[in-house]
């Protein structure tokens, strides 16, 4: 995965780190040159220095191929907004934030950015939400009995017909976003590299849906 991280203190360049050394492509910007030397002698990732929620600097990064962001600053207000960029402008199909005053985490929810909250915050939490398929509902209907959950496809669907993924009375492909473009599948639209599917699910179907869809990572 190419990785966004926004904050190199203790946290971010400990997960930079982790994440680099199992060959992922890790782009990590703090505003403050110095903090690079938090990073590990050889760190083969990028370090650019500037705002996470400067459109310049993420451009710079690479935002619009990232695979991931990740906001890990000490402020609760820079990682609000260089999430919701991440997640609005560019699109990045997984979000996550930290977050240190627990009363805004429900703003976070609404927003649909999954957050780590400071009291229970790892390098191991984050590392298993960013590479374990993370569904979190963009909307939920009646009392949450049905939800609208949107996920990038994982490659070995690549050419399967999106219809096929339908499960009667439990998941139904909604929607696909397609090179920035929204299209209702028709029955015979195959899935194309990169297809960001909207699926409708039952609440009691999300762990199922997330099972089929982490089948490429083997978990």
């Amino acid at each position: 995965m190419r990785v966004i991280i926004v904050g190199c203190g203790r946290a971010g360049s400990l997960l930079a780190a982790q994440l680099a050394a199992e060959g992922h492509d890790v782009r990590i910007v703090d505003r403050v040159a110095r903090t690079r030397r938090l990073l590990p002698a050889g760190f083969p990732g990028q370090f650019h220095v500037g705002n996470g929620y400067s459109r310049t600097v993420l451009e710079a990064a690479g935002i619009e191929h990232a695979d991931a962001f990740v906001a890990v600053t000490s402020g609760d207000n820079s990682n609000m907004v260089s999430a919701r960029t991440a997640k609005e402008t560019y699109r990045v199909p997984i979000v996550l934030a930290r977050v240190y005053d627990p009363r805004r985490a429900d703003l976070y929810r609404e927003l649909g950015i999954p957050t780590i909250a400071s009291v229970r915050w790892t390098v191991h939490e984050i590392h298993q939400m960013l590479l374990h398929r993370h569904l979190t509902p963009e909307l939920s209907f009646g009392n949450g009995e049905t939800l609208l959950v949107r996920s990038q496809l994982p490659g070995y669907l690549t050419g399967r017909r999106l219809t096929e993924f339908d499960i009667d009375g439990e998941i139904r492909v909604v929607e696909v976003t397609r090179a920035g473009r929204s299209l209702v599948p028709a029955h015979s639209t195959p899935a194309e590299p990169g297809d960001l599917v909207t699926f409708a699910v039952a609440a009691t179907s999300l762990g199922r849906l997330r099972g089929f869809l982490d089948k490429e990572l083997g978990t």
